[in-house]
């Protein structure tokens, strides 16, 4: 049985609630490989692949040969868009390339349940009653935090939809990251020293991810 504290709104320990097993308590047989796999993947998607160099043939300049082949004493040249001569082309250039791999559901989930499983057994994960500020508020959200977290680390706050005056009280504070929780990833959750969740936030991880 794995369990999480519970806080008010104060920052006030009031008990502890009990963590979904089926998605806070799982065990594969290789975590490691698995989760590198899926994190791999979600950091190759997030690259642009836009990057572009100029070879030989697209760099600027005559392809005429620069002096005849011998009786120069000088080494063999060709044009000045070779890539050993300033201002050529670049060897083996660079072009734009799309490095987006799609990623298996049932392996993704499997991760995120890994990584969660992670965090609640080391104690990790904390939960908030009714965590929602009727106006933004970076003060009482550092306050919340300093109170919650028992030491300093990057903190990852889970709330049950984009609830825009909350999301913006903590989104304010340095080393706070916040997410909706029908979009959670294992990367962010790995990323994370501590996990704090509303209690619908709970909720709908449970009903989303303990299928």
């Amino acid at each position: 049985m794995v369990k999480a504290k519970r806080f008010n709104t104060q920052g006030e320990m009031i008990g502890e609630v009990e963590l979904p097993l089926s998605v806070f308590d799982v065990d594969v047989n290789s975590p490691k490989v698995l989760l590198h796999e899926v994190i791999t993947m979600y950091l190759g998607n997030q690259r642009q692949g836009t990057v572009q160099k100029k070879n030989r043939a697209s760099a600027q300049g005559s392809t005429r040969k620069l002096y005849k082949q011998k009786g120069t004493g000088n080494a063999r040249a060709g044009s000045r868009r070779s890539p050993i001569r300033v201002g050529g082309g670049m060897a083996f250039a660079i072009y734009p390339k799309n490095w987006r791999r799609e990623i298996p559901r049932n392996k993704k989930r499997m991760a995120l349940k890994v990584a969660l499983t992670d965090r609640a057994r080391e104690g990790r994960i904390f939960v908030i009653e009714n965590l929602k500020f009727d106006q933004a508020s970076t003060k009482q959200a550092k306050q919340i935090i300093g109170k919650v977290s028992p030491e300093r680390g990057r903190v990852l706050l889970v709330t049950d939809g984009h609830h825009v005056p909350t999301v913006k009280s903590f989104s304010n504070l340095p080393d706070v990251m916040t997410d909706r929780a029908d979009s959670l990833h294992a990367y962010e959750v790995l990323k994370s020293s501590y996990i704090i969740l509303s209690d619908d936030a709970l909720k709908k991880v449970e009903e989303v991810f303990s299928k």
